[in-house]
């Protein structure tokens, strides 16, 4: 086995349900980055969209589902909010990706070259 292959690497679906899956629709990321401004309903990001309302509530489903948004009545609306806790998880991910490709990094640059072994 290669020495930088993980098996213990933790489940993160790529497939449009789950963490960066999610985001790769650019509707859904242009929403969410609208959510990350402020708590918005329906038709505010509607409004701020090219899209229908019925298609920000289909996308703020999947959001939802995936952990990354909330919501809460106000009245007759529904007011969405970017999820603290979802986004918290993504961005452990992300961090420890990071953290692992920086130490690969730091190995590698520091470890010998082939090419300079007599």
């Amino acid at each position: 086995m290669h020495p930088y292959v993980r098996l213990d690497l933790p489940f993160v679906s790529a497939n449009g349900d789950g963490g960066l899956g999610l985001l790769g629709d650019p509707t859904r990321r242009a929403i969410f980055e609208l959510l990350a401004r402020g708590p918005r309903s329906v038709q505010e990001l509607a409004d701020e969209l090219p899209i229908s309302r019925p298609a920000v509530s289909q996308h703020l489903r999947v959001l939802r589902d995936g952990g990354l948004v909330v919501s809460h009545a106000e009245g007759t609306r529904r007011i969405y909010r970017i999820d603290p806790e979802g986004v918290g998880a993504l961005r452990a991910w992300l961090d420890g990706v990071w953290s692992d490709a920086l130490t690969t990094f730091h190995k590698i640059a520091e470890s010998p070259s082939e090419q300079e072994t007599p």
